[in-house]
Protein backbone atom coordinates (compact mmCIF):
# COMPACT_ATOMS: atom_id res chain seq x y z
CA UNK A 1 0.00 0.00 0.00
CA UNK A 2 2.85 2.18 0.63
CA UNK A 3 4.35 1.44 -2.41
CA UNK A 4 1.69 2.32 -4.38
CA UNK A 5 0.69 5.60 -2.94
CA UNK A 6 4.41 7.01 -3.35
CA UNK A 7 4.48 5.95 -7.00
CA UNK A 8 0.99 7.77 -7.59
CA UNK A 9 2.56 10.99 -6.02
CA UNK A 10 5.68 10.26 -8.19
CA UNK A 11 3.30 10.20 -10.99
CA UNK A 12 1.36 13.40 -10.07
CA UNK A 13 3.95 15.42 -9.23
CA UNK A 14 5.77 14.46 -13.08
CA UNK A 15 2.17 15.41 -14.14
CA UNK A 16 2.40 18.68 -12.55
CA UNK A 17 5.62 19.54 -13.24
CA UNK A 18 5.30 19.09 -17.22
CA UNK A 19 2.06 20.62 -17.69
CA UNK A 20 4.44 23.59 -15.97
CA UNK A 21 7.35 23.85 -18.03
CA UNK A 22 5.97 25.61 -20.65
CA UNK A 23 6.60 28.77 -18.75
CA UNK A 24 9.57 28.91 -16.84
CA UNK A 25 9.09 32.13 -15.22
CA UNK A 26 6.00 31.00 -14.11
CA UNK A 27 7.44 28.29 -12.07
CA UNK A 28 9.25 30.39 -10.34
CA UNK A 29 6.09 32.72 -8.91
CA UNK A 30 5.24 29.52 -7.18
CA UNK A 31 7.63 29.93 -4.39
CA UNK A 32 7.31 33.64 -4.49
CA UNK A 33 6.12 34.69 -1.06
CA UNK A 34 2.59 36.75 -0.36
CA UNK A 35 2.62 39.70 1.19
CA UNK A 36 2.46 39.33 4.86
CA UNK A 37 2.77 41.92 6.92
CA UNK A 38 1.69 44.67 4.40
CA UNK A 39 -0.59 46.92 6.06
CA UNK A 40 -3.03 47.39 3.04
CA UNK A 41 -4.69 44.94 0.69
CA UNK A 42 -3.38 43.89 -2.10
CA UNK A 43 -3.29 41.40 -4.51
CA UNK A 44 -0.81 39.11 -5.43
CA UNK A 45 1.28 40.56 -8.61
CA UNK A 46 1.16 38.41 -11.51
CA UNK A 47 4.63 37.40 -13.34
CA UNK A 48 4.95 37.62 -16.57
CA UNK A 49 3.78 34.43 -18.60
CA UNK A 50 6.47 33.56 -21.52
CA UNK A 51 5.95 30.58 -23.95
CA UNK A 52 8.65 27.97 -23.87
CA UNK A 53 10.00 28.87 -27.13
CA UNK A 54 13.69 29.83 -26.75
CA UNK A 55 16.30 31.27 -29.72
CA UNK A 56 19.51 32.89 -29.54
CA UNK A 57 20.98 35.90 -30.73
CA UNK A 58 23.77 34.40 -32.81
CA UNK A 59 21.57 32.40 -34.86
CA UNK A 60 19.93 35.67 -36.50
CA UNK A 61 23.42 37.20 -38.06
CA UNK A 62 24.55 38.94 -34.53
CA UNK A 63 28.52 39.94 -34.66
CA UNK A 64 30.14 40.05 -31.45
CA UNK A 65 32.74 42.75 -30.46
CA UNK A 66 31.06 45.91 -30.63
CA UNK A 67 31.99 47.31 -33.55
CA UNK A 68 29.01 45.62 -36.08
CA UNK A 69 25.48 47.10 -35.52
CA UNK A 70 23.51 44.08 -34.33
CA UNK A 71 20.05 45.88 -34.53
CA UNK A 72 18.14 43.77 -36.98
CA UNK A 73 19.50 40.75 -35.67
CA UNK A 74 17.46 41.80 -32.49
CA UNK A 75 14.74 42.85 -34.69
CA UNK A 76 14.47 39.61 -36.12
CA UNK A 77 14.91 37.38 -33.63
CA UNK A 78 12.10 39.55 -31.34
CA UNK A 79 9.89 38.59 -34.54
CA UNK A 80 10.36 34.92 -34.98
CA UNK A 81 9.53 34.82 -30.98
CA UNK A 82 6.66 36.74 -31.96
CA UNK A 83 5.23 34.76 -34.83
CA UNK A 84 5.55 31.55 -32.82
CA UNK A 85 3.14 33.18 -29.90
CA UNK A 86 6.26 34.27 -27.75
CA UNK A 87 9.21 33.15 -25.24
CA UNK A 88 13.24 33.70 -24.90
CA UNK A 89 15.47 35.32 -26.62
CA UNK A 90 18.96 34.23 -25.38
CA UNK A 91 21.75 36.57 -25.30
CA UNK A 92 24.95 35.15 -25.04
CA UNK A 93 28.49 36.50 -23.66
CA UNK A 94 29.70 39.35 -25.97
CA UNK A 95 29.77 42.60 -26.65
CA UNK A 96 26.22 43.59 -28.64
CA UNK A 97 26.42 46.84 -30.24
CA UNK A 98 22.57 47.47 -31.14
CA UNK A 99 20.25 50.49 -32.19
CA UNK A 100 16.94 50.41 -30.31
CA UNK A 101 15.20 47.30 -29.69
CA UNK A 102 11.37 47.75 -29.76
CA UNK A 103 9.51 45.12 -27.52
CA UNK A 104 6.91 42.91 -28.64
CA UNK A 105 4.23 41.01 -26.24
CA UNK A 106 5.71 37.48 -24.53
CA UNK A 107 9.21 37.90 -24.75
CA UNK A 108 11.86 37.29 -22.20
CA UNK A 109 15.42 38.72 -22.84
CA UNK A 110 17.56 36.55 -21.67
CA UNK A 111 21.27 38.21 -21.21
CA UNK A 112 23.72 35.73 -20.02
CA UNK A 113 26.51 36.44 -17.48
CA UNK A 114 28.89 38.02 -19.59
CA UNK A 115 26.85 39.62 -21.88
CA UNK A 116 27.10 43.44 -22.95
CA UNK A 117 24.55 45.04 -24.51
CA UNK A 118 26.00 48.32 -25.85
CA UNK A 119 23.76 50.44 -27.73
CA UNK A 120 24.91 53.43 -30.41
CA UNK A 121 26.28 56.38 -29.80
CA UNK A 122 24.63 57.35 -33.22
CA UNK A 123 21.49 59.48 -32.44
CA UNK A 124 20.20 59.50 -35.80
CA UNK A 125 19.65 55.69 -34.95
CA UNK A 126 16.70 57.54 -31.88
CA UNK A 127 13.74 58.85 -34.08
CA UNK A 128 11.45 61.16 -31.88
CA UNK A 129 8.24 59.53 -30.76
CA UNK A 130 5.18 60.96 -28.65
CA UNK A 131 5.99 60.23 -24.66
CA UNK A 132 6.00 60.92 -21.29
CA UNK A 133 9.46 62.32 -19.55
CA UNK A 134 9.40 64.41 -16.55
CA UNK A 135 5.40 63.82 -16.08
CA UNK A 136 4.68 66.14 -19.05
CA UNK A 137 3.55 64.83 -22.27
CA UNK A 138 6.04 65.53 -25.28
CA UNK A 139 8.33 64.65 -27.87
CA UNK A 140 11.45 62.54 -26.88
CA UNK A 141 13.76 60.51 -29.01
CA UNK A 142 13.36 56.71 -28.75
CA UNK A 143 14.28 54.74 -25.98
CA UNK A 144 17.05 52.23 -26.67
CA UNK A 145 14.52 49.65 -24.98
CA UNK A 146 10.98 50.63 -25.83
CA UNK A 147 7.78 48.91 -25.64
CA UNK A 148 4.15 49.94 -25.27
CA UNK A 149 0.81 48.12 -25.25
CA UNK A 150 2.32 44.50 -24.16
CA UNK A 151 1.80 41.61 -21.66
CA UNK A 152 4.24 40.00 -20.36
CA UNK A 153 7.65 41.28 -20.72
CA UNK A 154 10.48 39.90 -18.72
CA UNK A 155 13.83 40.97 -18.26
CA UNK A 156 16.38 38.24 -16.78
CA UNK A 157 19.79 36.72 -16.79
CA UNK A 158 22.84 38.39 -15.26
CA UNK A 159 24.30 40.31 -18.37
CA UNK A 160 24.21 44.66 -18.38
CA UNK A 161 22.86 46.85 -20.55
CA UNK A 162 24.56 50.07 -21.22
CA UNK A 163 22.86 52.87 -22.43
CA UNK A 164 25.97 54.99 -23.54
CA UNK A 165 24.79 57.76 -22.09
CA UNK A 166 28.17 59.86 -22.26
CA UNK A 167 26.87 60.28 -25.66
CA UNK A 168 23.93 61.93 -24.35
CA UNK A 169 24.80 64.19 -21.33
CA UNK A 170 25.67 67.24 -20.09
CA UNK A 171 28.41 67.34 -17.81
CA UNK A 172 28.85 69.97 -14.86
CA UNK A 173 32.77 70.82 -14.22
CA UNK A 174 31.87 71.48 -10.44
CA UNK A 175 30.77 67.27 -10.31
CA UNK A 176 33.80 65.74 -12.01
CA UNK A 177 37.94 65.48 -11.67
CA UNK A 178 39.94 67.60 -13.54
CA UNK A 179 40.88 64.22 -15.33
CA UNK A 180 37.41 63.82 -16.04
CA UNK A 181 37.06 67.27 -17.32
CA UNK A 182 39.83 67.07 -19.62
CA UNK A 183 38.69 63.68 -21.35
CA UNK A 184 35.37 65.34 -21.72
CA UNK A 185 36.44 68.46 -23.46
CA UNK A 186 39.10 66.04 -25.95
CA UNK A 187 36.41 63.88 -26.62
CA UNK A 188 34.49 66.62 -28.60
CA UNK A 189 31.23 68.55 -27.71
CA UNK A 190 31.48 72.17 -26.75
CA UNK A 191 32.05 74.10 -23.43
CA UNK A 192 29.98 77.15 -22.44
CA UNK A 193 31.72 81.01 -22.41
CA UNK A 194 32.16 80.48 -18.04
CA UNK A 195 33.47 76.84 -18.80
CA UNK A 196 31.34 75.95 -16.24
CA UNK A 197 29.35 72.94 -18.46
CA UNK A 198 30.67 70.51 -21.11
CA UNK A 199 27.32 69.64 -23.33
CA UNK A 200 27.50 66.60 -26.31
CA UNK A 201 26.89 69.28 -29.56
CA UNK A 202 26.44 73.10 -29.68
CA UNK A 203 22.43 72.42 -31.02
CA UNK A 204 22.67 70.30 -27.26
CA UNK A 205 23.86 73.91 -25.70
CA UNK A 206 21.75 76.03 -27.49
CA UNK A 207 18.30 74.14 -27.04
CA UNK A 208 19.27 74.08 -23.59
CA UNK A 209 19.09 78.12 -23.05
CA UNK A 210 16.51 78.68 -26.33
CA UNK A 211 13.53 78.91 -24.45
CA UNK A 212 11.33 77.92 -21.13
CA UNK A 213 12.03 74.70 -19.48
CA UNK A 214 10.66 73.04 -17.01
CA UNK A 215 13.11 69.90 -16.16
CA UNK A 216 14.79 69.17 -19.36
CA UNK A 217 11.26 69.57 -21.17
CA UNK A 218 10.95 72.87 -23.75
CA UNK A 219 7.50 74.35 -23.16
CA UNK A 220 7.81 76.47 -26.14
CA UNK A 221 7.86 73.51 -28.52
CA UNK A 222 4.79 72.03 -29.98
CA UNK A 223 5.40 70.13 -33.06
CA UNK A 224 7.23 66.97 -34.19
CA UNK A 225 9.58 69.54 -36.72
CA UNK A 226 10.34 72.20 -33.96
CA UNK A 227 11.21 69.25 -31.61
CA UNK A 228 13.48 67.73 -34.55
CA UNK A 229 15.61 71.00 -34.28
CA UNK A 230 16.82 69.79 -31.28
CA UNK A 231 16.79 66.41 -31.66
CA UNK A 232 20.35 66.09 -29.70
CA UNK A 233 18.77 67.51 -26.52
CA UNK A 234 15.97 65.41 -25.84
CA UNK A 235 18.03 62.50 -24.65
CA UNK A 236 16.06 59.42 -23.69
CA UNK A 237 15.29 56.94 -20.35
CA UNK A 238 17.58 53.91 -21.07
CA UNK A 239 14.15 51.65 -20.88
CA UNK A 240 10.79 53.18 -21.32
CA UNK A 241 7.64 50.60 -21.31
CA UNK A 242 4.37 51.68 -21.34
CA UNK A 243 0.81 50.86 -20.59
CA UNK A 244 1.33 47.49 -20.88
CA UNK A 245 0.89 44.39 -17.82
CA UNK A 246 2.93 42.04 -16.23
CA UNK A 247 6.53 43.31 -16.12
CA UNK A 248 9.53 41.90 -14.38
CA UNK A 249 12.91 42.65 -13.96
CA UNK A 250 14.96 40.25 -12.52
CA UNK A 251 19.07 39.87 -12.62
CA UNK A 252 20.64 42.00 -15.28
CA UNK A 253 22.84 45.22 -14.33
CA UNK A 254 21.31 48.19 -16.58
CA UNK A 255 23.71 51.18 -16.45
CA UNK A 256 24.71 54.51 -17.87
CA UNK A 257 21.73 56.11 -19.23
CA UNK A 258 21.29 59.04 -21.47
CA UNK A 259 18.89 59.96 -18.74
CA UNK A 260 16.69 57.96 -16.37
CA UNK A 261 17.20 54.08 -16.14
CA UNK A 262 14.25 52.50 -16.12
CA UNK A 263 11.07 54.24 -16.75
CA UNK A 264 7.92 51.83 -15.87
CA UNK A 265 4.50 53.94 -17.28
CA UNK A 266 1.43 52.76 -17.03
CA UNK A 267 2.01 48.88 -15.65
CA UNK A 268 -0.03 47.01 -14.23
CA UNK A 269 1.82 44.29 -12.35
CA UNK A 270 5.45 45.16 -12.12
CA UNK A 271 8.18 42.95 -10.87
CA UNK A 272 11.84 44.57 -10.24
CA UNK A 273 13.91 42.03 -8.29
CA UNK A 274 17.81 41.17 -8.35
CA UNK A 275 19.00 43.95 -10.08
CA UNK A 276 21.74 46.53 -10.53
CA UNK A 277 21.18 49.96 -11.54
CA UNK A 278 24.36 51.90 -12.02
CA UNK A 279 24.84 55.55 -13.16
CA UNK A 280 27.84 57.84 -13.10
CA UNK A 281 26.68 59.65 -9.73
CA UNK A 282 27.72 62.78 -11.78
CA UNK A 283 25.02 62.22 -14.60
CA UNK A 284 22.19 64.60 -15.07
CA UNK A 285 19.20 63.20 -14.32
CA UNK A 286 20.71 59.87 -14.25
CA UNK A 287 17.73 58.19 -11.82
CA UNK A 288 18.10 54.67 -10.94
CA UNK A 289 13.93 53.41 -11.16
CA UNK A 290 11.03 55.68 -11.39
CA UNK A 291 7.54 53.75 -11.31
CA UNK A 292 5.13 56.15 -13.12
CA UNK A 293 1.16 55.84 -12.55
CA UNK A 294 1.99 51.51 -11.90
CA UNK A 295 -0.47 49.41 -10.02
CA UNK A 296 0.72 46.31 -8.28
CA UNK A 297 4.13 46.65 -7.67
CA UNK A 298 7.11 45.13 -5.91
CA UNK A 299 10.80 46.16 -5.86
CA UNK A 300 13.02 44.18 -3.74
CA UNK A 301 16.35 42.83 -3.69
CA UNK A 302 18.26 45.35 -5.25
CA UNK A 303 21.14 47.85 -5.54
CA UNK A 304 20.88 51.40 -6.86
CA UNK A 305 23.89 53.53 -7.75
CA UNK A 306 22.98 56.75 -9.48
CA UNK A 307 23.44 60.40 -10.30
CA UNK A 308 19.67 61.49 -9.37
CA UNK A 309 16.80 59.96 -7.10
CA UNK A 310 17.14 56.05 -7.05
CA UNK A 311 14.08 54.48 -6.29
CA UNK A 312 11.46 57.16 -7.01
CA UNK A 313 7.61 56.85 -6.94
CA UNK A 314 5.77 59.10 -9.44
CA UNK A 315 2.31 59.61 -10.83
CA UNK A 316 2.50 62.85 -13.52
CA UNK A 317 3.04 66.86 -13.38
CA UNK A 318 0.72 69.23 -12.90
CA UNK A 319 -2.39 69.47 -15.35
CA UNK A 320 -0.94 66.88 -17.59
CA UNK A 321 -0.81 64.51 -14.58
CA UNK A 322 -3.99 65.27 -13.04
CA UNK A 323 -5.89 64.88 -16.60
CA UNK A 324 -4.41 61.64 -16.87
CA UNK A 325 -5.58 60.58 -13.32
CA UNK A 326 -3.80 57.53 -12.71
CA UNK A 327 -2.42 57.10 -9.51
CA UNK A 328 0.44 54.93 -8.31
CA UNK A 329 -0.48 52.42 -5.68
CA UNK A 330 -0.03 49.12 -4.20
CA UNK A 331 3.67 49.25 -3.81
CA UNK A 332 5.97 47.28 -1.80
CA UNK A 333 9.60 47.90 -1.76
CA UNK A 334 11.75 46.13 0.72
CA UNK A 335 15.04 44.62 1.12
CA UNK A 336 17.18 47.47 -1.41
CA UNK A 337 20.61 49.22 -0.94
CA UNK A 338 21.05 52.45 -2.37
CA UNK A 339 24.62 54.43 -2.54
CA UNK A 340 24.90 57.77 -4.73
CA UNK A 341 22.03 59.21 -4.85
CA UNK A 342 19.42 62.21 -4.62
CA UNK A 343 16.99 60.56 -2.73
CA UNK A 344 17.40 56.51 -1.53
CA UNK A 345 13.07 56.62 -2.10
CA UNK A 346 12.02 59.43 -3.28
CA UNK A 347 7.86 60.52 -3.81
CA UNK A 348 7.48 63.09 -6.15
CA UNK A 349 8.02 65.71 -7.05
CA UNK A 350 5.60 64.59 -10.15
CA UNK A 351 2.82 63.49 -7.66
CA UNK A 352 -0.19 64.69 -9.92
CA UNK A 353 -2.21 61.87 -10.50
CA UNK A 354 -1.81 60.88 -6.31
CA UNK A 355 0.34 57.92 -4.54
CA UNK A 356 -1.22 55.55 -2.60
CA UNK A 357 -0.88 52.38 -0.54
CA UNK A 358 3.29 52.54 -0.45
CA UNK A 359 4.81 50.08 1.71
CA UNK A 360 8.93 50.77 2.17
CA UNK A 361 11.35 48.53 4.60
CA UNK A 362 14.30 46.80 5.09
CA UNK A 363 16.14 49.38 2.87
CA UNK A 364 20.07 50.80 3.53
CA UNK A 365 21.30 54.20 2.14
CA UNK A 366 24.81 55.09 2.29
CA UNK A 367 25.91 58.56 1.10
CA UNK A 368 22.59 59.42 -0.74
CA UNK A 369 21.84 62.83 -0.71
CA UNK A 370 18.78 62.65 1.09
CA UNK A 371 17.25 59.41 3.02
CA UNK A 372 13.76 59.46 2.41
CA UNK A 373 12.69 61.69 0.19
CA UNK A 374 9.17 63.62 -0.55
CA UNK A 375 8.83 66.80 -2.33
CA UNK A 376 6.30 68.37 -4.40
CA UNK A 377 5.01 71.90 -4.95
CA UNK A 378 2.06 74.31 -5.68
CA UNK A 379 0.61 73.76 -9.14
CA UNK A 380 0.68 69.94 -8.83
CA UNK A 381 -2.10 69.12 -7.29
CA UNK A 382 -2.66 65.16 -6.24
CA UNK A 383 -2.71 63.49 -2.90
CA UNK A 384 0.01 60.90 -1.29
CA UNK A 385 -1.15 59.23 1.56
CA UNK A 386 -1.51 55.77 3.26
CA UNK A 387 2.71 55.43 3.15
CA UNK A 388 3.99 53.12 5.52
CA UNK A 389 8.14 53.22 6.07
CA UNK A 390 9.70 50.64 8.78
CA UNK A 391 13.35 49.73 9.01
CA UNK A 392 15.25 52.20 7.29
CA UNK A 393 19.23 52.49 7.93
CA UNK A 394 20.89 55.48 6.76
CA UNK A 395 24.83 56.47 7.15
CA UNK A 396 26.86 59.67 6.12
CA UNK A 397 23.49 61.72 4.71
CA UNK A 398 24.80 64.97 3.23
CA UNK A 399 21.51 66.78 3.10
CA UNK A 400 18.49 65.72 5.13
CA UNK A 401 18.12 62.11 5.80
CA UNK A 402 13.90 62.10 6.18
CA UNK A 403 12.56 65.44 4.08
CA UNK A 404 9.23 66.18 3.31
CA UNK A 405 9.50 69.72 1.03
CA UNK A 406 6.48 71.17 -0.67
CA UNK A 407 8.49 73.84 -2.25
CA UNK A 408 10.64 71.67 -4.33
CA UNK A 409 12.20 74.13 -7.07
CA UNK A 410 14.01 70.83 -9.16
CA UNK A 411 17.03 70.73 -7.48
CA UNK A 412 18.53 68.15 -4.93
CA UNK A 413 18.28 69.35 -1.37
CA UNK A 414 22.41 69.69 -1.43
CA UNK A 415 22.34 72.26 -4.32
CA UNK A 416 19.86 74.28 -2.57
CA UNK A 417 22.04 73.96 0.99
CA UNK A 418 24.96 75.01 -1.12
CA UNK A 419 23.26 77.75 -2.08
CA UNK A 420 22.04 78.89 0.89
CA UNK A 421 18.97 77.09 1.72
CA UNK A 422 15.48 77.00 0.46
CA UNK A 423 13.79 79.95 1.85
CA UNK A 424 10.32 79.17 3.92
CA UNK A 425 7.57 81.55 2.09
CA UNK A 426 4.32 81.30 4.51
CA UNK A 427 1.64 83.53 2.70
CA UNK A 428 -1.25 81.34 2.79
CA UNK A 429 -2.97 80.57 -0.99
CA UNK A 430 -5.96 79.50 -1.82
CA UNK A 431 -6.84 75.40 -2.37
CA UNK A 432 -7.80 74.19 -5.51
CA UNK A 433 -6.89 70.99 -7.95
CA UNK A 434 -3.42 72.54 -7.95
CA UNK A 435 -2.94 72.20 -4.21
CA UNK A 436 -0.77 69.15 -3.51
CA UNK A 437 -1.35 67.17 0.31
CA UNK A 438 0.88 64.95 1.91
CA UNK A 439 -1.56 62.42 4.68
CA UNK A 440 -1.37 59.78 6.77
CA UNK A 441 2.46 58.44 6.58
CA UNK A 442 3.72 55.89 9.26
CA UNK A 443 7.74 56.49 9.81
CA UNK A 444 9.37 53.56 12.34
CA UNK A 445 12.46 51.73 13.21
CA UNK A 446 14.70 54.13 11.55
CA UNK A 447 18.55 54.54 12.12
CA UNK A 448 20.49 57.95 11.10
CA UNK A 449 24.81 57.61 11.37
CA UNK A 450 25.30 61.07 10.28
CA UNK A 451 23.48 63.38 8.40
CA UNK A 452 23.32 67.56 7.91
CA UNK A 453 19.84 67.28 9.24
CA UNK A 454 17.52 64.35 10.65
CA UNK A 455 14.27 65.30 9.75
CA UNK A 456 12.94 68.29 7.75
CA UNK A 457 9.08 68.00 7.65
CA UNK A 458 7.53 71.46 5.61
CA UNK A 459 4.20 71.53 4.57
CA UNK A 460 1.99 74.27 2.98
CA UNK A 461 0.14 77.14 4.95
CA UNK A 462 -3.15 76.21 3.21
CA UNK A 463 -2.12 72.57 3.45
CA UNK A 464 -0.57 71.01 5.87
CA UNK A 465 1.71 68.02 6.13
CA UNK A 466 -0.84 65.90 8.30
CA UNK A 467 -0.90 62.41 10.39
CA UNK A 468 3.11 62.01 9.84
CA UNK A 469 4.32 59.49 12.57
CA UNK A 470 7.95 59.47 13.93
CA UNK A 471 8.25 56.30 16.29
CA UNK A 472 11.68 54.56 17.10
CA UNK A 473 13.88 56.75 15.78
CA UNK A 474 18.09 56.77 16.32
CA UNK A 475 19.65 60.00 14.76
CA UNK A 476 23.03 61.11 15.02
CA UNK A 477 22.80 64.27 12.78
CA UNK A 478 24.37 67.83 12.94
CA UNK A 479 20.86 69.36 12.99
CA UNK A 480 17.67 67.75 14.69
CA UNK A 481 14.09 68.40 13.43
CA UNK A 482 12.59 71.04 11.70
CA UNK A 483 8.96 71.29 11.21
CA UNK A 484 7.09 74.08 9.24
CA UNK A 485 3.18 73.86 8.70
CA UNK A 486 2.48 70.47 9.98
CA UNK A 487 -0.59 69.21 11.07
CA UNK A 488 -1.04 66.04 13.33
CA UNK A 489 2.69 65.26 13.85
CA UNK A 490 3.20 62.38 16.10
CA UNK A 491 7.39 61.64 17.69
CA UNK A 492 7.33 59.11 19.93
CA UNK A 493 10.11 57.15 21.50
CA UNK A 494 13.57 59.29 19.53
CA UNK A 495 17.09 59.36 20.50
CA UNK A 496 18.62 62.01 19.22
CA UNK A 497 22.56 62.83 19.19
CA UNK A 498 22.46 66.17 17.61
CA UNK A 499 25.34 68.45 17.45
CA UNK A 500 24.00 71.89 17.19
CA UNK A 501 22.58 73.15 20.57
CA UNK A 502 18.78 73.65 18.84
CA UNK A 503 17.08 70.34 18.52
CA UNK A 504 13.46 71.28 17.20
CA UNK A 505 12.38 74.13 15.77
CA UNK A 506 8.72 74.56 15.11
CA UNK A 507 7.14 77.35 12.86
CA UNK A 508 3.01 77.05 12.87
CA UNK A 509 2.34 73.40 14.54
CA UNK A 510 -0.61 71.92 15.12
CA UNK A 511 -1.47 69.15 17.21
CA UNK A 512 1.31 67.35 17.38
CA UNK A 513 2.84 65.46 20.39
CA UNK A 514 6.12 64.27 22.05
CA UNK A 515 6.48 61.29 23.51
CA UNK A 516 9.48 59.61 24.93
CA UNK A 517 12.21 62.35 23.66
CA UNK A 518 16.11 62.15 24.37
CA UNK A 519 18.53 64.20 23.24
CA UNK A 520 21.80 65.51 24.40
CA UNK A 521 21.95 69.55 24.36
CA UNK A 522 21.83 71.41 27.19
CA UNK A 523 21.03 74.49 25.67
CA UNK A 524 17.66 76.83 26.90
CA UNK A 525 16.87 76.76 23.44
CA UNK A 526 16.99 73.54 22.29
CA UNK A 527 13.49 73.39 21.99
CA UNK A 528 12.34 76.78 20.02
CA UNK A 529 8.32 77.22 18.78
CA UNK A 530 6.86 80.03 16.69
CA UNK A 531 4.08 80.80 14.78
CA UNK A 532 0.82 82.63 15.28
CA UNK A 533 -0.77 79.48 13.65
CA UNK A 534 0.21 77.17 16.25
CA UNK A 535 -1.80 75.01 18.54
CA UNK A 536 -2.19 72.15 20.80
CA UNK A 537 1.73 70.97 21.02
CA UNK A 538 2.59 68.45 23.61
CA UNK A 539 5.98 67.62 24.90
CA UNK A 540 5.58 64.61 27.20
CA UNK A 541 8.23 64.53 30.34
CA UNK A 542 9.81 61.35 30.78
CA UNK A 543 12.83 60.87 33.48
CA UNK A 544 15.24 61.70 31.30
CA UNK A 545 13.36 64.75 30.12
CA UNK A 546 12.81 67.96 31.17
CA UNK A 547 11.34 70.42 28.29
CA UNK A 548 10.21 73.39 30.20
CA UNK A 549 13.56 74.66 31.00
CA UNK A 550 15.00 73.96 27.30
CA UNK A 551 12.30 75.22 25.44
CA UNK A 552 11.94 79.11 23.76
CA UNK A 553 7.93 79.49 22.69
CA UNK A 554 7.41 82.71 20.61
CA UNK A 555 5.43 86.02 21.24
CA UNK A 556 3.37 84.71 18.32
CA UNK A 557 2.40 81.97 19.89
CA UNK A 558 -1.14 81.57 21.34
CA UNK A 559 -1.14 81.57 25.21
CA UNK A 560 -2.11 77.74 26.51
CA UNK A 561 -0.86 76.33 22.44
CA UNK A 562 2.07 74.49 24.37
CA UNK A 563 1.83 72.24 26.61
CA UNK A 564 5.46 71.41 29.02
Amino acid sequence: MKTNLTTFFRMLLAVLTVSCSGNVIAQKSKSYDTYANIEFKMPKVEEPKIPKNTVNLKDFGAVNGGYVLNTKAFEDAINALSKKGGGKLIIPPGIWLTGPIILKSNIELHAERGALIKFSTDKSLYPLIETNFEGLNTWRCISPIYGKNLENIAFTGKGVWDGSGEAWRQVKRSKVTESQWKDFVSSGGVVNEQKTSWYPSEVFMNASKGGPIDQNVRLDLKTKEDFEKIHDFLRPVLVSIQNSKRVLFDGPVFQNSPAWNIHPFMIEDLIVRNITVRNPWFSQNGDGLDVECCKNVVIENSSFDVGDDAICIKSGKDKDGRDRGIPSENIIVRNNIVYHGHGGVTVGSEMSGGVKNLHVSNCTFMGTDVGLRFKSARGRGGVVENIFISDIFMTDIPSQAISFNLYYGGKSIAETLEEGGAKIVNQKMPVDEKTPQFKNISIKNITIKGAQQAVFLQGLPEMNLENIEISNLIAKAENGFTIVDANGIKIHNAKLDIEKPNVIDIYNGKNMSFKDIEFNSTSPKAITINGEATENIEFVPSANSDFAKKTVIGETVPKSAVKL
